[in-house]
């Protein structure tokens, strides 16, 4: 077998080492081979309307693929700054409608494809710009903004293209004059934005600010970040920063999808199929939801504006890996990865002999459904319908969220209305594996008519727990924690006689620990076992995951009879009172009374063989799913 070394980097970029040989992952080869095929491609030409433009070398070419778990891959020249230009306006839609609301960014600016150049000057039958993609959207963009912050509106900008980036952004100076020199068509527009009310208050001032956010500098690496900020629904996957709501992703995307390409947006959606926006400096933002943030930066431009090779890229990328948005598949049905109820997979409490006898016979009261995956709509209708149609429902049901990454709202909201439905018929909802403040569950949660009635674990095992409890409760075999236990009940004496427990009593020393006391410690010499008379002890591993927890009636620490040594910790959960039995003291008597000892052993492999037989339950209901 060879071995292999990851090693990473502070970027996040890695490569795996076999042998002392370097392999790179698929998607940073397919990068590569892209860069490589299309950087001889010299078609197209430099930008001219803006004459410092022309002044970029057309050599350029950068590429940078960004996953929305952080990762970043990179190709070429995408350290190599260049001006944002267009592909501005997409961001900056994004804070005109965090900053001014939908309904005030909606009355001025439309959101239809003009079907024109990104500069032409005509306006919808209304007087409004077609969209924000094209100029006369973006400058009554940047109007709405300064209209609220005045003077300091670019800086805001800057600052919110900054937060996508995931790092501050600098002006490039030089372009910025160039632009406010030779832009007479962008004054065209504005004035007669300003005439029809569009734009408000000083229309050089809004000008500045425009051409200032289109002279914000940029790499190919910078706009992947941003691209991938849209893709994870408006949280920055490098920095954790939630930079724009979900509701104003959706809606700048879908801007993206329809106008994001001038007027080769139709072509573009019909042929790569991922909402993107370009620049006439040479930069491509792609952001396919849920996936990948994709920012190319190549200053050869075509006809249409947009950069040849970037376009490219884009094209085989989508086509290599069938990244079309329109073009997906899914079944539903895999989002639940088991369903069962409790027989046989029981929680890691230890239950005394009447309470299991209880669990046995009313193991079908608890359903247990494990999901996994990002759910959205259609999957929670599957798991709704999927409780509807398998009657009776079980008294207390148990969702387990551990392997879901996000629920959509519209999932959120149809599983909250079920769980509302649930719990009107007398069903008690139990949701696990995430924490109480975490998107997930404040999402549930508000989407439930009484969320008070349902019940919430970060783990599955102690939601079992739970259940269990109160299964045994409302059957009459709840034994409270504080009873004391006669040593007669132990598993580990079954069918010794009173005579020969007493003998053990003489042998053994009382014990008392106060609730949060460890009792034994992993790694300590196993020198005696313990009959728990009183409490509950929790059996742990170094590192806290919990293995059992016992209660009256129970022994613990008895692998010592086995062991030298402790392999967990057991910790008192509750004022505990228990019985040590020293391991010496029971060898000697295991000598003088050799039968006793030979039923003690035997109830032992009893109970090693119950914990054997449990685990692979557990181990079948696994891999029948």
């Amino acid at each position: 077998m060879v071995d292999a070394q990851i090693i990473r980097s502070s970027s996040s970029n890695f490569r795996v080492r076999h042998s002392g040989y370097a392999t790179r992952p698929p998607l940073q080869q397919f990068l590569s081979s892209c860069h490589e095929e299309f950087r001889v491609d010299d078609s197209g030409a430099l930008a001219d309307y803006i004459p410092e433009l022309q002044r970029a070398n057309p050599a350029h070419f950068g590429i940078s693929l960004v996953t929305i778990d952080g990762h970043v891959y990179e190709v070429g020249d995408s350290a190599v700054p260049f001006t944002i230009q267009s592909v501005s306006k997409a961001f900056v839609f994004a804070l005109a409608l965090e900053m001014a609301g939908e309904e005030r960014v909606a009355a001025a600016i439309g959101v239809e494809p003009s079907g024109e150049a990104f500069n032409s000057i005509r306006l919808t039958s209304d007087n409004r710009p077609f969209n924000p993609m094209v100029n006369a959207g973006a400058i009554a963009c940047s109007g709405l903004i300064h209209q609220i912050e005045g003077a300091a509106a670019f800086e805001r900008i800057r600052d919110k293209l900054s937060q996508f980036a995931g790092r501050n952004l600098g002006v490039d100076d030089a372009v910025h004059a160039s632009e406010a020199i030779t832009g007479h068509r962008n004054r065209a527009i504005a004035w007669l934005l300003r005439n029809y009310l569009v734009v408000q208050g000083d229309v050089d001032a809004v000008l500045d600010a425009y051409f200032r956010q289109c002279a914000v500098l940029v790499t190919a690496r910078d706009l992947a970040v941003m691209a991938a900020t849209l893709a994870n629904r408006g949280i920055n996957p490098v920095t954790g920063v939630q930079v724009i709501t979900p509701n104003v992703v959706a809606r700048t995307l879908s801007v993206m999808t329809s106008s994001g390409m001038y007027d080769y947006a139709g072509e573009w959606i019909y042929r790569v199929g991922i909402p993107a926006k370009s620049g006439v400096g040479g930069g491509i933002v792609a952001a396919l939801p849920s996936q990948i943030g994709l920012g190319t930066f190549s200053p050869r431009l075509d006809s249409h504006g947009n950069s040849v090779r970037g376009l490219k890229v884009c094209e085989a990328l989508s086509a290599r890996f069938d990244l079309h948005m329109l073009n997906r598949s899914a079944d539903v049905r895999t989002c639940v990865i088991a369903d069962y109820d409790i027989f046989g997979i029981s929680s890691r409490r230890s239950r005394q002999p009447h309470e299991q006898q209880i669990l046995d016979e009313r193991h079908s009261d608890v359903r247990v459904i494990e999901l996994v995956g990002a759910l959205n709509f259609a999957a929670i209708d599957y798991v709704t319908r999927r409780l509807a149609n398998e009657p009776p429902n079980a008294p207390l049901l148990i969702l387990d969220f551990r392997r879901v990454p996000d629920v959509t709202a519209a999932g959120a909201r149809l599983l909250g209305e079920n769980l509302t439905i649930l719990g009107n018929t007398g069903v008690t909802s139990i949701l696990t594996g995430f924490e109480a403040t975490s998107p997930v569950c404040r999402s549930i949660f508000e989407r439930t008519a009484e969320p008070r009635k349902l019940r919430r674990f970060a783990l599955l095992d102690d939601a079992i727990e739970w259940a269990e409890d109160q299964i045994i409760y409302r059957h009459g075999g709840f034994t409270s924690s504080k009873e004391t236990s006669r040593l007669g009940e132990q598993a580990l004496l079954a069918e010794l006689t009173g005579e020969e427990i007493s003998a053990l009593v003489e042998l053994s020393t009382a014990r008392r620990y106060e609730a949060g006391q460890r009792i034994i410690g992993a790694g300590e010499p196993a020198n005696s076992l313990f009959f728990l008379q009183s409490g509950m002890v929790s059996v742990k591993l170094p590192s806290g995951v919990r293995l059992a927890s016992l209660g009256p009636g129970m022994e613990f620490g008895e692998m010592a009879i086995l062991e030298p040594r402790r392999s967990a910790d057991v910790w008192a959960d509750t004022q505990v009172k228990c019985l040590e039995l020293p391991v010496d003291s029971f060898a000697d008597y295991r000598k003088l009374h050799p039968e006793i000892a030979l039923r003690v052993m035997r109830n032992l492999s009893a109970l090693l063989a119950r914990r054997l037989i449990l685990a692979n339950a557990k181990v079948d209901l696994l891999s029948a799913y």
